[in-house]
């Protein structure tokens, strides 16, 4: 594992094993804040690891840790977290860095909570920087980091919600986002097939992964007052399933 992933999954003894070492042996600094020469000696940015011991699952146990990085006390820390992980594009913070977290966090309670509120602002920053740069890179990576916010667990249902309201969104067709959905098992592919907001596009790409059987399709065409446009496509599906 990396420096950041053995911070972020330490347990109590290890964590403070690790910060004492690393302040042990920093340079001592009047106009420095502590956290940043530890961070340094352990090779470290500063936004890795305020984010690996901010989301370490024994931070609330361990006042002395938040002392020892020079803040009053943990929402101090988290404060600084918290805006970091929000604002910070892959430029501090690594990809890797942000998978880890959510596959972590993912499995503590006590900072998921947390996870999902930031989670959503973070997005934004980040599509409104893809929208102002194109920048391939950054898209790829925006791309892993919704996959592991489904594959993790970590998204629940009001987020999926909130993300669907956007119909059009182009982020959304970039990621296939409907099916990701699907696949992972948040919102169920019935639920989901029958939903007004979801477009045609989407429903045939549910249908060619094998997402969607055949009755699901012919109970929907059956509806009344089912969009032109949508029936012409679930019509052209429905000829090429078996």
């Amino acid at each position: 594992m990396s420096v950041f992933e053995d911070i972020l999954t330490a347990d109590t003894a290890a964590l403070l094993k690790a910060l004492y070492k690393a302040a042990a042996a920093r340079e001592e600094s009047a106009t420095t804040r502590r956290s940043r020469m530890i961070a340094k000696h352990l090779g470290l940015t500063h936004c890795q690891l305020l984010c690996a011991v901010g989301f370490n699952s024994h931070i609330h146990e361990l006042p002395d840790v938040t002392t020892l990085l020079g803040y009053p006390g943990y929402e101090a820390l988290a404060k600084t977290r918290n805006e970091y992980f929000v604002n910070d594009m892959y430029d501090r913070l690594g990809i890797k860095d942000v998978l880890a977290i959510y596959q972590h966090v993912a499995r503590d309670p006590r900072h998921l909570q947390v996870l999902q509120y930031l989670m959503s602002a973070r997005l934004r920053r980040l599509e409104e920087r893809i929208e102002a740069t194109v920048n391939s890179l950054v898209i790829e990576r925006y791309k892993k980091e919704i996959r592991a916010i489904y594959a993790d667990g970590v998204a629940q249902i009001e987020f999926a919600d909130e993300r669907l309201q956007n119909t059009h969104s182009g982020f959304r067709a970039l990621l296939n986002e409907v099916t990701l959905m699907v696949e992972s098992r948040l919102i169920p592919v019935g639920d989901m097939f029958f939903r007004e907001n979801i477009l045609p596009e989407e429903k045939r790409r549910l249908i060619v992964k094998g997402l969607v059987p055949r009755h699901l399709v012919e109970s929907r065409l059956e509806e009344a007052d089912i969009p032109p446009k949508e029936r012409k496509v679930l019509e052209e599906q429905l000829r090429l399933m078996p």
